[in-house]
């Protein structure tokens, strides 16, 4: 509507020309709402309620007698109560846009006054209780003026001659050191780090290597093995073959040596134990032969000289049969050499040796003197078989012992 007036949330509209005054004012209070406002008779104006903020820029000089130059903020509003309200408007309705200049000054006057009686380490330490001592002592102005602060800020302390540098310097220096230590701690444990990392490193390349090499040369004997195993297989075979054809040569040889002990040695052996055989039998032989013909000899010639000696006597006597043996004992050495030429021309193998052919020669022999003593015997006409021809020599090519017919 025309005449309806509604004012901003962080407005007062203030109502002029009205009869209806609150609080001594002359002027009515309308916040949050509208309200009606009669042409001509009465006027509506709106205060800001907003926050403002004003900066402080001022020198000031402490107690040492430096001189700093402080920047500062407040932050600060008109207030909401009608009392504030109709301060605010009374003194700033017309100059709202000159209210933080205004503030600011204030702010400014009691800012240099505070700042005069504290030195420069207490304003650098102590900016708080700057801070509330300059909103305490501006506490009365801005009441009056309706203005209610929120905040104070000291944002910067500068001065011209490097008071407060200087001051800080020997905590820069050691902030400085400090920093400096740091850096070299932060920089050596950056280096332990690196160099860490760098021997990780190095060591994860070595055991990669060694791992590498490893696989490499399980590859690689895998490889030679493969390549090796057609010819290995191949060596084997060959030496399979090759101890079967050195067995086989063995078993070869070995029935060369039975064929040759078979075929050659053993008839060989058997031909010379047959000649050596023979040639003892032969030499046997011929030594029976010459050891029973001498024998024979001996005897005979021992049986034939007793038998000349018996007939001698025998034809001295007078004896006709012992005539008639010496015939017969004449004839014997013929006998006896025809028979040992017998057996020296017979084809016959003595077992036995010397000794068995010696008891053959030995018996021929006494079969000879067996006949002759037959012949020697004395007859039943009181003589002897062989007419008193004494007994025959016995075996051993002795005489033979006369009988007591012969004496």
């Amino acid at each position: 509507m025309l005449f309806w007036h509604v004012p901003a949330p962080n407005e007062a509209m203030l109502i002029s020309g009205s009869k209806r005054q609150a609080q001594d004012t002359q002027f009515r209070i309308v916040t949050g709402h509208g309200s009606f406002v009669m042409p001509i008779k009465q006027k509506a104006r709106m205060l800001s309620l907003a926050l403002r903020e004003a900066e402080i820029v001022e020198d000031c000089v402490t107690q040492q007698g430096i001189r700093l130059n402080v920047r500062a903020v407040t932050v600060f509003k008109v207030g909401d109560d009608a009392v504030s309200i109709a301060n605010a408007a009374r003194r700033f309705l017309a100059e709202q846009d000159r209210m933080e200049e205004l503030v600011g000054r204030i702010f400014a006057g009691h800012l240099r006054s505070i700042i005069g009686g504290l030195t420069v380490e207490q304003i650098i330490r102590e900016r708080d209780r700057v801070a509330q001592e300059v909103k305490q002592g501006s506490h009365s102005e801005m009441e009056k003026l309706g203005i209610v602060v929120d905040a104070l800020q000291i944002q910067e302390i500068e001065d011209a001659t490097g008071y407060i540098e200087n001051l800080a310097a020997p905590h820069a220096a050691a902030v400085a050191s400090q920093a400096r230590i740091a850096h070299a701690k932060a920089d050596q444990e950056a280096a332990e780090r690196e160099q860490q990392a760098a021997a990780l490193k190095a060591e994860y390349e070595r055991d990669t290597a060694i791992k590498r090499a490893g696989f490499l040369a399980e590859t690689e004997q895998v490889n030679a093995r493969a390549a090796q195993a057609g010819p290995l297989a191949e060596a084997r075979a060959s030496q399979e073959v090759i101890e079967e054809q050195t067995s086989l040569a063995t078993r070869q040889a070995l029935l060369a040596a039975q064929r040759l002990e078979a075929e050659v040695r053993r008839p060989a052996d058997a031909e010379a134990y047959r000649q050596r055989t023979l040639a003892e039998a032969s030499r046997d032989q011929a030594k029976f032969e010459a050891d029973g013909s001498a024998y024979a000899e001996r005897t005979l010639a021992q049986a034939q000289a007793d038998a000349n000696s018996a007939r001698a006597e025998s034809l001295k006597n007078g004896n006709q049969e012992l005539i008639a043996a010496n015939r017969t004992v004449e004839n014997l050495p013929a006998l006896a050499d025809a028979a040992a030429r017998g057996m020296a021309g017979a084809n016959l193998t003595v077992l036995n040796g010397t000794d068995g052919l010696n008891e053959m020669v030995a018996g021929l022999v006494s079969q000879g003197l067996a006949i002759l003593n037959t012949l020697q015997r004395p007859t039943p006409t009181g003589g002897t078989g062989n007419g008193g021809v004494p007994a025959s020599p016995n075996l051993n090519g002795k005489a033979p012992a006369r009988t007591p017919e012969t004496k």
